[in-house]
């Protein structure tokens, strides 16, 4: 039987600074074809060369991935300032109408990062532009310097509800987690239950109340090192359980009970 197909929601990049491309880390792919056991798709995310209903028929599940562009503020109702960063509208125009219909449908997704912000945006929720200009909060941002290792490496804990989703699905109230992010969740979206922080009060695990599917998301990046990392392949795991029963026209996996 063939594996089941994850579309990766990438973003868009220049080659050389003048040559355009869509792009996706290879670290995901990874994740998705040695850890959930499926084949990953990358997604030219550009209304222009795909529709939702195009994608949703082609792939089983989505994997929303991080990136350096953010989602445009006016999708919840806000200004573009200087703090909010570089955008890719394009992105936005399929990432956000899909994860609703995804959402409505049963059909499962995990929110990497950038994604996990998307989620929360599609559901009706807002961002902080930075995160370490608010007080009392830490510098989630990427190191600056070092090598690719350093960059990823784990950095403060997240602490789940207790008896939570991801605390069932780790087995731990609190998990060790890199961090690489300027954007948060500033309020909840509708349905969005936030079920992690770190210990400044960041939101860092999210999922869809009463969603028929796989809806978990996380502000980290659980595709660095996702075969060996103890909460990382339990994650992408669980979503390949939920990929794979949805090919096989089972219902879907919703982790949210």
């Amino acid at each position: 039987m063939h594996r089941p197909i994850v579309g990766i929601i990438g973003n868009a990049y220049l080659i050389n600074d003048e040559y355009p491309a869509h792009a996706g880390g290879t670290m995901n792919s990874q994740a998705v074809a040695d850890v959930s056991g499926a084949m990953p798709l990358l997604i030219p995310a550009d209304p222009r060369f795909v529709s939702v209903e195009e994608l949703m028929e082609t792939c089983d599940g989505f994997v929303f991935t991080g990136g350096r562009p953010n989602v445009h503020p006016a999708h919840y109702g806000e200004e573009a300032t200087d703090a909010h960063g570089a955008f890719d509208e394009a992105r936005d125009a399929v990432a956000l109408p899909l994860i609703r219909a995804l959402v409505e449908r049963g059909q499962p997704f995990l929110g990497i990062c950038r994604g996990f912000q998307e989620v929360n945006v599609a559901m009706g929720g807002t961002l902080y532009p930075e995160i370490r200009d608010l007080p009392g909060r830490d510098n989630h941002r990427m190191p600056p310097d070092g090598t690719l290792e350093e960059k990823f490496e784990l950095r403060h804990t997240v602490t789940f509800s207790d008896g939570g989703v991801f605390h069932r699905l780790m087995g731990a109230r609190e998990v060790f987690t890199n961090t690489l992010h300027g954007q948060g969740i500033k309020d909840a979206g509708a349905r969005v239950v936030i079920d992690g922080h770190a210990p400044d009060g960041t939101p860092e695990a999210i999922y869809i109340e009463g969603a028929p599917g796989f809806t978990l998301s996380v502000q980290w990046h659980p595709e660095w090192n996702a075969a060996n990392d103890p909460v990382s392949r339990p994650l992408f795991e669980a979503f390949g359980r939920a990929v794979r029963a949805w090919k096989e026209g089972a219902q879907p996996l919703a982790l949210s009970a």
